[in-house]
C-alpha cells in the first residue's frame, strides 16, 4: 500500500498549478512525465459520476507527475484538484522509497525563498 506525504494545498485553478509546478521543476534542470491524467482518462465515460460533487459535470483532477533527476528512480508527485484548490503530494511506496536528495531538489524548486524541511514532510498550508 503507498501513502501520499501531503506538501501543499494551493489556491487557483488547478491545470494552472500542476503546469506552473511543473515548468518550476523543469527549471531546476528536473525531468516531468505526465504519467495519468483524471480528465484525460474519464473522457470517454460521460456517465461517471464525481465522489466530490455527485454529478457528471466535474471540474476535479488528479494528476501524478513522475519527477526524475539523471539516474535516480522518479518521485511520484500527485496534484488533486477540485473546488478551487490544488493538493499537491508525494507518494511514498514500500517497494519505491522517495529518494531523499531528489525530494529536497523538488522542494527547493518549488519553495526557492525557503529550504527544504530536513525530514522531507512539508505541509505549510495544507488544511
Amino acid at each position: 500500500m503507498y501513502q501520499t506525504n501531503p506538501l501543499i494545498v494551493l489556491s487557483g485553478d488547478s491545470q494552472a498549478v500542476i503546469t506552473l509546478t511543473a515548468e518550476s521543476l523543469a527549471s531546476a534542470g528536473l525531468q516531468v512525465v505526465r504519467s495519468f491524467d483524471l480528465q484525460v482518462a474519464r473522457a470517454s465515460h460521460t456517465d461517471c459520476t464525481c465522489p466530490h460533487h455527485g454529478t457528471y459535470q466535474c471540474n476535479c483532477q488528479l494528476v501524478v507527475l513522475l519527477v526524475y533527476d539523471q539516474d535516480k528512480l522518479p518521485v511520484t508527485l500527485v496534484a488533486h484538484g477540485h473546488d478551487g484548490e490544488t493538493h499537491l503530494a508525494f507518494v511514498d511506496h514500500p517497494n519505491q522509497r522517495p529518494d531523499p536528495i531528489l525530494m529536497a531538489t523538488i522542494l527547493s524548486a518549488l519553495f526557492p525563498s525557503k529550504p527544504p524541511d530536513p525530514n522531507l514532510r512539508l505541509n505549510p498550508h495544507a488544511a
